[in-house]
């Protein structure tokens, strides 16, 4: 009896239906970007001065240019390691006083400006941005900064527990089922979020779409990996990966179009609607169909993808069986991923690796947020360097091996942090052709930590080795924000720092799992206990077995 993979070879493995199917997806992929990054843009922190009605009265009577106001009543003006003064406080003076002069209004209360008393901005900010984001129109900054962080750690959250959750009901129910279901609530509260009156409204709604929007995202990957046959399922997983690349080039445009978040929330929402049209376009997988001893509907779906294909189902097909891991009888536990020695390391060490791409890929787009320059530009460059990330690694890990390609690019991402620190700020260009570097480091591992990820582990604890490991990528994706905005307050290139040691303690960790190149699927514990080792073929022995005639002893 066939199994789906064996009917594929014969009605087309990645012919026209897997072709459209695929380029259907690679939409819904690419419009992921805004929520898993999109703080780049929605939660942009211009520079900022305290605003003081009185202030402006002064400056208005006095016909001050921009640069004397400042000059005149913004604290700790010019010093690098004065930016709270300048942003988060302001000097305790009344400044409807008449007594103070135009020309240094200042002096009639001090020699020494040091010496006047400073307190928290009292009547709001000043923001030196064209557009809005949420941090001007909420005011989330010096004493209220916290909030941003929150803001993106709830997305993550919102992840964390939506891919466990949703995961398990779409092997319950159905892959096509939680997919749409998941569209629309996504585009649904992305739409009220764009239109809350209130931070807590935007951080519910923003949690909603952190819920719903990465299981959509893995359960659309599940769908094009089970339509494809097995032979295409690695390079249909990176450029699906890829087309999320595509998605960061379109978002810079839109967001530098829109410098307004709510436009650009409704903007890069709305499309989502158009997905529910899918729904007529793309079937149930057939593999879950049969896992769930619907083998009817599987069959129906199979013919249908030969018909769309333009072959014809063989003859002797009349039945079909599942994968032999659909079938898999023993029950799997958490235990199982640290009771045996190698299991165990393999397991801590994707946990990790998991954790510093999230934290690396994360935090890198957001300190380049906070870093300078033209963030619009600076974006789409960095975002460019991906495509030949999923090139190089596709040309590697057949000829090459994984390990060796994995640890290099965790390398890469440290050391390109580590040198970032170095530059000096007048060569912007020098540190976004580094920046670029790392960008592309961090994604390559990134990518391939989610193929050899599956490759280490025994056929019955696949999946959850899977599932464990890859929660360490939301819950550094929760600590980011807080990572990359808090040490940035003591230092700008303070994260840098932490993420090159990341890095490079990840490369090097990479270098103690084994190569998984060119060897077959672990199906027992046995099998990857064994994996570091050489596997020693056994002999075909062939046992002849010798009648003798009976021969009497006399």
């Amino acid at each position: 009896m066939p199994s789906v993979d064996d009917i594929l070879e014969h009605i087309g493995e990645f012919h026209f239906f897997q072709k459209q199917t695929f380029f259907l997806l690679a939409f819904f992929s690419a419009a992921f970007t805004p929520i898993y990054v999109g703080i780049v843009f929605l939660g942009f922190t211009p520079n900022h001065r305290c605003w003081s009605p009185g202030v402006a009265e002064l400056s208005q009577r006095c016909g001050w240019s921009l640069a004397e106001e400042l000059n005149y009543t913004v604290p700790g003006l010019g010093a690098v390691d004065k930016a709270f003064l300048r942003q988060c406080m302001q000097y305790e003076v009344d400044w409807n006083q008449s007594t103070l002069s135009c020309t240094d209004p200042l002096s009639s209360l001090s020699d020494n400006r040091s010496r006047l008393s400073l307190v928290p901005c009292q009547h709001g900010w000043v923001y030196d941005m064209p557009g809005s984001s949420i941090v001007t129109e909420f005011n989330l900054v010096c004493a209220n900064s916290w909030m941003l962080d929150l803001f993106q750690s709830a997305v993550n959250v919102g992840f964390f527990i939506g891919a466990v959750g949703i995961g398990y009901l779409a092997d319950r129910f159905g892959r096509k089922i939680c997919l749409f279901i998941t569209i629309l609530i996504n585009a649904s509260s992305g739409v009220l979020m764009a239109i809350s009156p209130n931070y807590t409204w935007m951080l519910l709604f923003r949690l909603i779409q952190g819920l719903v929007s990465k299981a959509g995202w893995l359960i659309s990957y599940i769908l094009i990996t089970e339509f494809v046959g097995l032979s295409y399922r690695r390079t249909v997983g990176i450029f699906y990966q890829a087309s999320f690349t595509i998605g960061l080039l379109v978002l810079a445009g839109v967001a530098y179009a829109l410098p307004h978040w709510r436009w650009l929330q409704l903007a890069v929402t709305l499309p989502n609607f158009c997905f529910l049209l899918y729904y007529w376009c793309i079937p149930e997988s057939p593999r879950w169909l049969i896992s769930q001893n619907k083998t009817g509907k599987a069959m129906r779906i199979i013919k249908h993808i030969a018909k769309k294909n333009g072959k014809s189902m063989p003859a002797s097909v009349q039945s079909i069986r599942a994968d032999e891991e659909a079938v898999e009888k023993l029950n799997p536990s958490f235990l199982d991923l640290v009771r045996t020695p190698q299991i165990r390391k393999h397991t801590l060490i994707l946990m990790y690796n998991w954790f510093t791409s999230s934290v690396l890929y994360q935090g890198l787009i957001m300190h380049m947020g906070l870093a300078g320059g033209n963030v619009y530009l600076d974006f789409f460059y960095s975002a460019l360097v991906e495509f030949p990330a999923a090139f190089i690694i596709i040309f590697t890990i057949d000829r090459i091996g994984r390990r060796y390609p994995w640890a290099v690019a965790n390398m890469v991402a440290g050391v390109a942090c580590l040198a970032s620190v170095f530059v000096p700020d007048d060569l912007h260009w020098l540190k976004v052709t580094i920046a670029c570097l790392g960008r592309m480091g961090i994604t390559m591992a990134y990518e391939i930590v989610c193929l050899v990820n599956a490759e280490l582990y025994p056929t019955f604890i696949r999946n959850l080795g899977v599932l464990v490991c890859s929660s360490m990528c939301d819950i550094g994706g929760i600590l980011t924000p807080f990572l990359v905005y808090r040490l940035t307050d003591v230092w700008l290139e303070l994260p840098l720092l932490v993420f090159a040691v990341v890095g490079l303690v990840a490369g090097g960790l990479v270098l103690l799992l084994p190569e998984t190149k060119g060897k077959a699927l672990p199906e027992t514990i046995e099998d990857a206990e064994t994996m570091q080792r050489p596997r020693k073929y056994k002999e075909n022995m062939i046992y002849l077995q010798v009648q003798k005639p009976d021969i009497p002893l006399n």
